[in-house]
This record gives C-alpha cells, sequence and structure tokens, in this order.
C-alpha cells in the first residue's frame, strides 16, 4: 500500500511515528509532507525521516485564506506523482482536498472540538474521521471511528516512550530538585482565534511564585522578554517528553502539552478560555475525561485560580506518587493507539466495514 501524511505540527510527528515506522517495517510505501511550523522539521531530522517541506506557517488569517489554495494545489502535485492508496492527515484539510481530488480515501484525526472553520474545510472531504471514544463533538456518524484512548498514547505509551534522565541531567538538576515546566504559545493557530491564556504581564508573577517550590523552565512559542528569557528551557526538541516525564508539574497555555503531562502522570494544568470567559477543558472531551475519570490535570479560565492550584499540588509530599498511580489506571483502560491504528490502516477497507459490524 501507498500512503502519504501530512504533518501540519510538531505533535503530528509524535503522533505518526511510530505508525510511519510499522507500515513501513511491514512492506508499505509511505511519503511524508510537512509544514514548516516551529520545530517539526527538526524533529523529522531527528527520527531520520525523509519529508516534502510543503510551506511555512501563515500567520494572518487572510493569508492563511489565500494560503489553503496554494497548500491544497501543492498537496495535489505531490499526491498525483506519489499516487497514494490512502492519506492521512490530523484535522487537516488539505490532505482531505487531494484525496477528494484524486478520488482516493483519506483519514482525518482530531480531538479537538468546535474549532469552526477548520472542521467545515476538512470533515465534508474525509472519508473517515478518527476521533477519541471522549469525543463530545456531534459529527457525521458515517464517517466517525472512535478508539478508547488519547492521541498522545501514540508515542507515549510504555510500549514506545522511555525516558532519559541524561535530558535532566544535563540541565544540572540534581537528584530529588523540584522542577516545573511552563509552556506558552503564539495564539497564531486558526482554532486559537479569540482565545486567551496567561495574561501579558502575569508571566513573571507566576514565574516567582512557582520559583518558591523549584526551578522553573519555559517552552514557548512566542518571543520571551529579558526577564523570562533566562528561563527559556534550551534541549533538542526529541528531548522535551523525558523532561517532561521527569517534572513535578506542568502548567500553561499549551493543550497538548498539558495532555502529554497528563498520560506521564505528571500533574497537569491549562490555561485557557474562550471569548464568554469559560475555560477550554470544560468543552473539549479528553480534558474532562483526563479530569473527571483519571484527576490527572486541571483546567481554568482564571490563571490566579490555576496558580493556586499549582501551590497546591506542589505542597504536597504526596502528589507525585499518587499521579503515578492515577497513570497506571488510564493506562489499564486504554488502547495502544498505535497498534489500533496499524491495524486500522493495514486493514482498509475492511477495518472500516468491521467497525461497523462491530458498532451499530
Amino acid at each position: 500500500m501507498r500512503i502519504l501524511i501530512d504533518i501540519g505540527h510538531p505533535a503530528h510527528v509524535h503522533f505518526f511515528k511510530y505508525l510511519i515506522r510499522n507500515l513501513e517495517k511491514d512492506g508499505h510505501f509511505v511519503k511524508i509532507t510537512a509544514r514548516d511550523k516551529e520545530v517539526t522539521h527538526a524533529l523529522l531530522n531527528a527520527y531520520g525521516f525523509e519529508y516534502v517541506n510543503r510551506g511555512e506557517l501563515k500567520k494572518s488569517m487572510l493569508k492563511k485564506a489565500f494560503g489553503l489554495l496554494s497548500i491544497d494545489y501543492t498537496l495535489y502535485k505531490i499526491a498525483k506523482d506519489f499516487r497514494p492508496d490512502l492519506l492521512l492527515g490530523v484535522h487537516n484539510p488539505y490532505i482531505a482536498h487531494a484525496g477528494t481530488l484524486l478520488r482516493k480515501p483519506s483519514i482525518i484525526f482530531t480531538d479537538t472540538e468546535n474549532v469552526g472553520i477548520a472542521s467545515y474545510l476538512t470533515f465534508p472531504f474525509a472519508d473517515v474521521i478518527w476521533t477519541p471514544s471522549c469525543f463530545m463533538e456531534k459529527i457525521n456518524p458515517k464517517k466517525q471511528v472512535k478508539f478508547d484512548g488519547f492521541k498522545e498514547l501514540a508515542y507515549l505509551h510504555p510500549h514506545f516512550f522511555l525516558p532519559d534522565y541524561s535530558v535532566v541531567e544535563r540541565l544540572g538538576i540534581s537528584p530529588g530538585e523540584k522542577f516545573i515546566i511552563v509552556r506558552f504559545i503564539s495564539w497564531a493557530a486558526s482554532h486559537d482565534t479569540s482565545l486567551y491564556g496567561i495574561q501579558r504581564g502575569k508571566e513573571i508573577e507566576l514565574i516567582k511564585s512557582l520559583e518558591h517550590y523549584g526551578r522553573v523552565f519555559i517552552t514557548s512559542e512566542r518571543p520571551l522578554n529579558d526577564d523570562l528569557e533566562k528561563y527559556r528551557v534550551n534541549i533538542p526538541p526529541e528531548d522535551m517528553h523525558s523532561l517532561l516525564f521527569y517534572a513535578d508539574l506542568y502548567i500553561g497555555e499549551g493543550g497538548t502539552m498539558a495532555a502529554e503531562a497528563a498520560v506521564l502522570g505528571i500533574p497537569s494544568i491549562h490555561v485557557e478560555a474562550n471569548s464568554n470567559g469559560i475555560a477550554t477543558g470544560s468543552l473539549s472531551g479528553n480534558f474532562r475525561e483526563f479530569r473527571d475519570r483519571y484527576g490527572l490535570l486541571y483546567f481554568y479560565a482564571d490563571p490566579d485560580e490555576a496558580f493556586l492550584k499549582a501551590v497546591e499540588l506542589l505542597k504536597d509530599s504526596q502528589t507525585k506518587e499518587e499521579w503515578k498511580k492515577k497513570r497506571e489506571n488510564l493506562l489499564k483502560d486504554k488502547v495502544d493507539v498505535t497498534a489500533w491504528m496499524t491495524d486500522f490502516v493495514e486493514n482498509f477497507p475492511e477495518s472500516i466495514q468491521n467497525y461497523r459490524r462491530n458498532h451499530v
């Protein structure tokens, strides 16, 4: 089988990397196209994947609109030359459009509800839409295929992920020394329109509060001022999950990293609100399940409430052990997502027929 996978975000590299390796090991031909966003290309290089650069991130909404047609055309040309049997992407309109134009099936994964125009541009053209079983948005049931897992388990399940403690040692963190990871995002993505997180100017207040309980490391999509820049963590992007695994707390605006911390059993706090002042986690099936079923993650619209919860968790000497047990409960419940995806892709289209027979 010939499979085209388009990658638009660093997290998608992680999501697909073990699936790609499984497919290639089993004799399938995989072609990767990738947008030049943040560390996406650096990760692909680090993992030894060959790929085609299909352009950089467009930052304004007007440029995104014009860029859609340009990227559609670029991806269509690549796909036409490659002649795929199946196309895959994450909430990816370009891959769905290319599949439609070539009359080839596309599979789209999403775990983000209610993102408006991105879904309108994607879902009608996709043949199959993979979602976690906790996904809350109502979408076409003839296309939706649910699995009992989270996308982060495709690469952070213990079947695949082995943390590297040398990452911690290289940063000069002493054994037993607490440290906290803070994440700021750029708010440039189309689905981040009308959302906000930690107010500008409040960042240093947060950092100073957290420093009473451990060292603070910042990972940020956006530029930082001099007061904050000195906290920026400087490690290869492929080492970030190892650092996260050994952290005592994650707090920040990045939803992907909040979920990654949760599946690694690290206390996780997400700070993000919509224009109505509602915490976006309450509108997200995976975040609600992380919080309500497993107690691994908290989400807040108000940064001050988030700061108070962070201090509460850091003060409690039992927090880390409790979160390890919570993670074990999650792993008992959930599937090996990469194994599930590999089976689905390799047996397509019979896999979709089998799913329908078992979920009537």
